[in-house]
């Protein structure tokens, strides 16, 4: 194995222990606390998706633009 398959398996391995101790964890804590928690989460995530999504198609609004690419009409 190359030092980068290790290190992409390590890394996959410590985000993969996180997010499951980050589970048990939050099992523990004052229901009102993990419930703002989980709120704050929530919409963080519905934010950044949102602007991934229209991230995207605006960048596909500007490369069909200015590129001239395939038309259905003929000249």
């Amino acid at each position: 194995m190359t030092r980068r398959d290790l290190r992409r398996r390590f890394t996959r391995l410590v985000v993969a222990l996180g997010i499951g101790g980050s589970a048990f964890q939050i099992s523990g804590c004052d229901p009102s606390v993990r419930d703002t928690l989980l709120t704050g989460l929530e919409s963080t995530t519905q934010t950044l998706s949102s602007a991934l999504i229209t991230a995207f198609f605006l960048s596909l609004d500007d490369d069909s633009a200015g590129s001239g690419g395939l038309t259905t009409t003929n000249p």
